[in-house]
């Protein structure tokens, strides 16, 4: 693991452990991810709970009970989307903070609406949830690196000081 994600990471461990809280990670486009960094960390298990991973519309629905409409009409990579993973995700697990991702790594797969480097995410805890998008540059890589560093600083956020 890189030097970046290693620190993030430690931060985030600190600050769930030192709140007494588990996370748990929902994600689509970087694969589970986060959920590495997470357990790169020795002691991980006292603060991260579990992750899913929830590639396609049908592991979403499943593991996480996202609706079938809510994919329909708004697709995977959606606010709409990101918000039932994040609140899945809760009711789904022990964890009482969640994060989730969902978007267009690429190369392919962009449309004029969503082009490549579009992600949504996700953040819930019992009483709160935010989202956010980004439309980050570069490879598939750096798409999804910057994915998980966004959802790593989301949790630093929703989980405060």
């Amino acid at each position: 693991m890189d030097e970046q994600l290693a620190e993030l990471a430690g931060r985030v461990a600190e600050r769930l452990s030192g709140k007494g809280v588990m996370l748990a990670a929902a994600e689509s486009c970087t694969g589970g991810w986060v959920a590495k960094v997470c357990t790169d960390l020795t002691g991980s298990s006292g603060w991260f709970e579990r992750g899913f991973v929830t590639y396609s519309n049908e592991a979403k629905q499943e593991m996480l009970g996202v609706s079938p409409r809510t994919l329909a009409t708004h697709g995977a990579v959606s606010e709409a989307a990101v918000r039932e993973m994040a609140s899945g995700a809760l009711a789904r697990s022990r964890a009482r903070v969640t994060l989730a991702i969902s978007g267009v790594a690429g190369p392919g797969g962009g449309t004029d609406r969503k082009p490549v480097g579009t992600v949504w995410f996700a953040w819930a805890t019992a009483d709160r949830l935010q989202t956010q998008h980004e439309c980050f540059g570069g490879d598939r890589e750096a798409v999804r690196r910057a994915a998980v560093i966004t959802a790593l600083e989301g949790v630093l956020e929703i989980v405060g000081t």
